[in-house]
């Protein structure tokens, strides 16, 4: 079995900087361009972290030249938080990240394109398509396991399902993440999730 990350198609060269509302709520991925606009419209109501980059731009009449930086967290002024039970999207390479690429009936690591979705529940028996009811397979065993659930075809799930919050979900989608931006966000993950094991 070979090792990899579910993110080997995202290959950005920038850090991305993490936005969130005023009350500090994850709220986007932006690129740095984008942060720095905000910056200049004077949208930054607070920022942490360290200095990611440093914009110049032109020559002051005093012969000094303008610079604006940008934090790797900033919240934007006057952005309204969504609702605490924002549930993410189910898609396979979140779904894979969430369950660490670790297949949920034999235990072994497998690359991206070696895994699979299975429905622990089959969509031709009523389950459906939700975190709860969608575990990460290596191809081999979901076609061992087929139409059946688990217990028929004596394949107990290894781990339990669960659905990523909020803090979770911005790990999850972002491959390049910075250090203060991992500590910010893991302090909003719950201490059970999976992603304290991958962030140690």
């Amino acid at each position: 079995m070979t090792v990899g990350t579910a993110f080997d198609y995202n290959l950005r060269m920038d850090p991305l900087v993490l936005t969130v509302d005023m009350a500090g709520l994850p709220q986007a991925w932006v690129e740095l361009e984008e942060a720095i606009t905000y910056h200049a419209k004077q949208m930054v109501a607070w920022s942490l972290g360290a200095v990611v980059r440093e914009f110049r731009g032109g020559w002051q009449r005093d012969g000094s030249r303008s610079r604006l930086s940008t934090k790797s967290i900033l919240a934007i002024k006057g952005s309204a938080g969504r609702p605490l039970s924002h549930t993410p999207g189910l898609t396979n390479p979140m779904l894979f990240a969430r369950d660490r690429q670790v297949c949920a009936y034999c235990g072994g690591r497998f690359l991206y394109r070696d895994l699979s979705r299975d429905h622990i529940v089959p969509a031709s028996r009523g389950g459906r398509d939700t975190w709860m009811n969608s575990v990460t397979a290596c191809r081999s065993c979901n076609t061992r396991k087929g139409n059946r659930a688990p217990e028929q075809a004596n394949m107990p799930l290894l781990y339990v399902p669960y659905v990523p919050n909020r803090h979770e979900h911005f790990i999850l989608r972002n491959r390049r993440i910075l250090a203060d931006q991992m500590e910010y966000l893991l302090a909003g993950v719950p201490r059970t999730s999976r992603l304290h094991l991958r962030a140690a």
